[in-house]
């Protein structure tokens, strides 16, 4: 089953978190919605401007163990590579 890494932000090189998921539309829609992580409600993280799919949770899980011990320059780098203008990604997910 596919898995997930991701961050999400509250603006553009705002605060980030860096997350992981084996159902990312959900996850994503209860961050938005105050549901789960009390760091994401607080900070508002809603906008996710990033995310990496996996084979396994236990690859996903390596990869957010990567990234949380990252300076916060090359997680921005790293989402600036593939969204240089931090545009909300849920939008295109959600989707059916």
């Amino acid at each position: 089953m596919a898995s997930y890494t991701y961050i999400v932000t509250n603006q553009t090189r705002g605060t980030l978190y860096v997350g992981v998921t084996s159902n990312l539309v959900r996850r994503i829609f209860e961050h938005r919605n105050g549901v789960g992580g009390h760091f994401t409600t607080r900070h508002k993280l809603h906008q996710l401007v990033w995310f990496e799919e996996h084979a396994t949770i236990t690859a996903a899980i390596t990869r957010e163990k990567q990234l949380k011990a990252w300076k916060c320059d090359w997680k921005i780098q790293l989402i600036e590579e593939q969204n240089l203008y931090w545009s909300d990604l849920y939008p295109a997910i959600a989707r059916p």
